[in-house]
């Protein structure tokens, strides 16, 4: 005799657990407690078994018995039930425990560590305003291409074509990792920036003509602003590292002996050690705001507090004061203006400056340049341009001669 819903609503509580059986091996148990508890008793290689399905009615009738059927299934192809339902729990759990949020913020917090803090920053922005809301919560071993690819797309349709191309190689970064922890089976942003308009090409503006840097310098003499601002704008031409690199510039990275800058691989893009070279104008520029930050950490500190090197837009916003803008001049534009007045008016060896800048570049052989590369070329290099500077700078401004004969 098979159960109708009646009877296993009238069924009432006793002393003891008790069944009310249905067919096939479904059954309803009763609990002293009152509780329904749907049952499947079967038989595995040759051992009885019971397979717990649900509490009713939460589970109805119609339920448990789809459950049972399912079940029967399972069993017809030499699975076990209970295994399989196992299996199943751990594999929720697993996908719950590996969604692309969690998977993203664990790599996140053991690849990124070492990288500059703007980095982290914009790396954490895109991950959080633009890719958590689409794929967050989805189990990263599930997200198919066309997902990931629609997510950039919505990036891309507010204008932000870069920052899809930057949030789809964040990605592939995320997905090998998760490739590497089998979380996950392939990179699906692999090749996908095909399919993403082609960013614009931009280059920083930068003075590059000696006249208009001559007056960029003066500029920069004349510049009131505090001792810190200052020093960072009046090294910027002189020394031409990276902005990220100038700010955070730290005192036990100056060698006053060996007159040269430190800056270990941690600091730098290339993840090498590099030596700038300080020329004599450098050196007097270091040693007068010595005076000044030299008691704290880094040579430019904030001006909100000594722990903390200067912002990004210190040397920007000076530049802006002085009437130079973004189309003009930016703290990035001073390699430009090193790079090509030291290849094209001072004839400097290419390979000098490449290495002074700290560029990716390899020898004939196929090597890196380490630190100590031509060294002692990037030194004389260093002073020539220094010099050569404070020579176009002292050159008369023709606007500012007065014409007169004197007796």
């Amino acid at each position: 005799m098979t159960l109708t819903v009646k009877v296993v609503d009238k069924a009432k509580p006793k002393e003891k657990p008790y069944k009310l059986t249905d067919a096939r091996g479904l059954y309803v148990q009763v609990m002293p407690n009152g509780s329904k508890y749907w049952r499947l008793a079967y038989r595995f290689l040759n051992r009885q078994k019971t397979l717990a399905l649900g509490v009713y009615p939460d589970l109805s009738l119609s339920e448990a018995r789809k459950l049972r059927e399912e079940a029967k299934s399972q069993l017809a192809n030499n699975i076990d039930p209970n295994t399989h339902k196992k299996a199943n729990r751990e594999a929720g759990l697993a996908a719950v425990a590996n969604t692309f949020e969690i998977v993203a913020r664990e790599w996140f917090d053991k690849r990124m560590c070492d990288k500059s803090e703007s980095h982290r920053k914009r790396t954490m922005r895109t991950l959080e305003k633009d890719l958590f809301p689409y794929l967050g919560k989805r189990p990263i071993s599930e997200i198919a291409r066309d997902e990931l690819l629609a997510a950039l797309n919505t990036i891309q349709n507010r204008g932000a074509i870069e920052t899809a191309h930057r949030a789809n190689q964040t990605c592939g970064q995320i997905f090998r990792y998760a490739m590497l922890t089998k979380r996950a089976k392939n990179d699906i942003s692999s090749n996908l920036y095909e399919a993403l308009k082609k960013p614009i090409e931009t280059h920083y503006a930068a003075i590059t003509d000696p006249t208009e840097a001559a007056a960029l310098l003066r500029a920069i003499d004349d510049f009131k602003g505090t001792p810190v601002v200052q020093a960072a704008l009046k090294l910027s031409p002189l020394l031409f590292c990276r902005p990220g690199e100038l700010r955070h510039m730290e005192w036990n990275e100056i060698n006053w002996k060996e007159k040269r800058w430190e800056i270990p691989a941690h600091k730098m893009k290339t993840r090498s050690d590099h030596i700038v070279p300080l020329c004599s104008q450098a050196q007097t520029i270091l040693e007068e705001l010595h005076l000044t930050t030299g008691r704290g950490k880094y040579v430019f500190p904030s001006a909100r507090g000594m722990s903390r090197p200067l912002s990004e837009n210190g040397v920007r916003t000076a530049l802006r004061t002085m009437g130079y803008d973004n189309e003009t001049m930016t703290p990035h534009g001073f390699r430009a203006m090193a790079r090509t007045i030291l290849d094209e008016i001072l004839g400097i060896r290419v390979e000098f400056i490449e290495a002074q800048m700290a560029h990716e570049v390899k020898d004939a052989n196929g090597r890196a340049y380490n630190r100590t590369t031509y060294l002692k070329q990037r030194t004389e290099m260093m002073q020539t341009w220094a010099d050569y500077l404070n020579g176009i700078k002292a050159k008369t401004n023709p606007e500012n001669v007065i014409h007169a004969k004197f007796g």
